[in-house]
């Protein structure tokens, strides 16, 4: 039995996902507990797992895979007696793709959606749950070789299947296909979840956790990215960017390596601007650690860089602040330096800690990150249609005619966002954008309507400057640019046509109404795929910026700073314009460090990251009030002399406290749920920050401080 829950749906701020029930070690204290998997475990039905966090005083939501997951009945006939195996997504080889043992990457056929909404979407709703996710919508490049697929192909198409190694031609069919099939697995999961729980009096919401249209395209995954978001039954995403994701080594300067900030600001980027025009809502997820086993000391690098870039995007405040706790608490990883492992050191736990309770509060904010703005590269879900397999010799080295547009501008400093051209017909994409920047040499546009809208803005006065020969394979591929009476070679043309300029542009630059075009005859790959390549690129776009735009000066920096209420974020670049540091002043409190220090001058270097709470900008000094914890603090009381809370946080990990108050304690009390004084607590006033710093270890049943002066 599941007791109801009331839900305040503006406490929906903070989540994680776990597949485990309550435990005092992993009470991790966010807003939201999403329960992953509706099977029992053993000795624990999945209403049990739910109602222990019910219990502790969670929100509880359910996340799932859509192309993976513990299906077993299914795929062994358990369900409706007939075997699925051959279902699995299937590579050229014949192999199947496993996700784990007996757990394929699936075909989501008619009869895999009605397994899901029967067993699992039905078991869920009764439960009480009105907020489902299901993840990862996933179908490999290089899959399409299964039975199941063929019959997929064969009902979309109206002709036989065809091997998508042969041509050009059928690798864009191959993936479109892909694509379409989990756009129509959601669609459909959903639909039937609104439906369901509308018939219980649940109005049940729908939400699609996915790495970004960077990471799929990196990887060489197809999946519906940009094209839920406009669908009635999806009411937002959780962007899945993390270490795992932001470390794919990518081309800058002639140098091929890890950029974790770059690619995680783009990445991030890419999940907002794919969905801010359309109103979704939008959780950004970090992970302490990763999938792959690594140290404790490049966990930690790395989370920083990843933390901050999601926090430079200041319209968006909400958070799966970690997925799996259970890995990160109780997993064994290697100390820096050293094969031995060891669990999550306490220094880190508290860091962590401090982190993750940092973002219940965090603020939107109106402040930009700073930087020339209006500077946009366009993005397509058709980007994944191209990685795999290659064709006719043309190779896009991880991604670089992509990087090769957005790298040369965002390590000189340059706020660059992404544009999505599934979203161009919305007014808001084009929302101070002054530039775009685009190609078609990874990428093709799926339909020409949108052509229109870019014609449009570039006529109102938009700035385009389009890059590429124009000469990969899938330039040719049957197409709405040279079929139904269109007759283009590449959809380029069709582009410049509607913009009165020659089909095939020569080099150069064009006038369209109050806007202007520039052509340059290069892929944007040989921006970045050779030393100093970037300088044509960087030249033409800061002229146009400053004298067609009008733009201002486009300024060159190495690093990114963003003011966001209280909180100091700053990233340094290595290989940009400078060695030089970025300097913060103030009464700081560096969250980073996990005793809380309070400085006056914090230097971030390049290729490091900041995270400050500026005392000076609290809009109120007077008031007592905790400014950082590796806890999450509960029952707060002020009267004229006295300050009282209780808080809360995972067991066998320690708090540091930093606390504003109006004068030095005359007493600091620290006593655990029974009453008892906690052993080795203790605390200590800095007078010129007016702040005191309290340490003690945490304890998830509460541990109550009551501080007098």
């Amino acid at each position: 039995m599941v007791s109801a829950q009331k839900i305040d749906y503006r406490r929906e701020k903070t989540t994680f996902q776990t597949s485990g029930q309550w435990k005092p070690v992993t009470d991790v204290r966010s807003d939201v507990a999403i329960v992953y998997g509706a099977g029992d475990r053993k000795n624990l039905t999945f209403e049990q797992r739910v109602q222990s966090w019910r219990d502790k005083g969670y929100i509880t939501h359910f996340m799932t895979g859509i192309a993976w997951g513990e299906y077993q009945d299914y795929f062994t006939g358990k369900w409706d007696g007939k075997m699925h195996l051959d279902e699995g997504q299937v590579q050229q080889n014949g192999d199947t793709i496993w996700h784990g043992h007996m757990v394929p990457y699936i075909v989501p056929t008619d009869n895999y959606i009605k397994y899901m909404k029967e067993k699992h979407i039905k078991r869920v709703i009764d439960a009480g749950i009105d907020a489902i996710y299901l993840e990862e919508p996933e179908f490999w490049a290089r899959a399409g070789y299964s039975e199941a697929f063929k019959k997929e192909w064969k009902k979309e198409y109206g002709f036989d299947w065809r091997p998508q190694h042969e041509s050009p031609e059928n690798t864009y069919l191959s993936n479109k296909l892909k694509y379409k099939l989990y756009y129509k697995a959601l669609k459909e999961v959903f639909t039937f979840a609104k439906e369901y729980g509308k018939s219980k009096g649940m109005n049940v919401r729908c939400y699609v956790p996915t790495h970004s249209l960077v990471n799929y395209s990196q990887w060489q995954i197809v999946s519906p990215e940009a094209s839920l978001a406009s669908l009635p039954c999806v009411d937002g995403y959780i962007a899945q960017v993390w270490t795992g994701t932001s470390r794919e080594p990518n081309f800058y300067n002639g140098i091929k390596k890890e950029r974790v900030f770059e690619n995680a600001f783009l990445e991030y980027g890419s999940m907002e601007s794919m969905t801010a025009p359309t109103g979704r809502k939008m959780f950004f997820l970090t992970d302490p650690i990763e999938d792959w086993p690594r140290d404790w000391g490049d966990y930690k690098k790395n989370y920083q860089a990843t933390f901050t870039a999601q926090l430079l995007y200041p319209n968006l405040a909400n958070y799966e602040v970690m997925p799996w706790p259970d890995r990160i608490y109780e997993g064994l990883y290697r100390k820096p330096n050293s094969e031995e492992k060891e669990r999550i050191p306490r220094y880190y736990s508290t860091q962590m800690q401090v982190m993750v309770n940092s973002l219940n509060e965090m603020p939107l904010s109106d402040n930009k990150v700073s930087g020339s703005a209006g500077i946009s590269v366009l993005m397509s879900n058709s980007l994944m249609f191209q990685r795999f397999p290659t064709h006719k010799g043309y190779e896009d080295p991880q991604l670089s005619n992509f990087y090769g547009q957005a790298l040369p501008f965002l390590k000189r400093g340059v706020p660059v966002k992404t544009l999505h051209i599934e979203n161009v017909s919305y007014p808001k994409t084009w929302k101070d954008t002054k530039i775009l920047i685009m190609s078609y040499s990874n990428m093709k546009p799926l339909s020409p309507e949108s052509h229109k809208y870019i014609a449009d803005w570039v006529k109102a006065g938009g700035v385009l400057v389009y890059c590429g020969r124009d000469s990969d394979p899938f330039q040719t591929v049957q197409e709405w640019w040279n079929t139904g009476g269109n007759t283009f070679c590449k959809p380029s043309e069709h582009l410049f046509k509607l913009m009165n300029m020659e089909p095939s542009a020569n080099e150069g630059e064009y006038t369209f109404g109050k806007g202007t075009v520039y052509v340059i005859r290069k892929d944007p790959k040989e921006f970045v795929m050779q030393s100093g390549n970037d300088s044509q690129l960087v030249s033409i776009v800061k002229q146009l910026y400053e004298q067609k735009a009008k733009a201002g000066i486009l300024a060159f920096k190495n690093n990114f700073y963003l003011g966001r209420g209280a909180y100091d974020l700053v990233s340094v670049m290595d290989e940009s314009v400078s060695k030089e540091p970025y300097i913060l002043k103030g009464r700081l409190i560096d969250l980073f460090d996990p005793q809380l220090p309070v400085v006056h001058e914090k230097v971030v270097n390049p290729g490091e990251q900041a995270y400050m709470l500026n005392i000076d900008r609290l809009k109120n000094l007077n008031k007592p009030q905790v400014l950082a914890a590796a806890s999450r603090v509960y029952n707060e009381k002020v009267t004229k002399t006295s300050y009282s809370f209780i808080t809360k946080s995972p067991l066998n990990t320690s708090n540091v406290m930093r606390i504003l108050l109006p004068s030095k304690p005359a007493t600091c009390t620290i006593t655990d749920a029974a009453g008892n004084k906690v052993a080795d607590a203790s605390w200590n006033w800095d007078n010129e920050s007016k702040t005191c710093k309290v340490t003690f270890e945490n304890n998830p049943d509460g541990v109550k401080v009551q501080i007098k002066w």
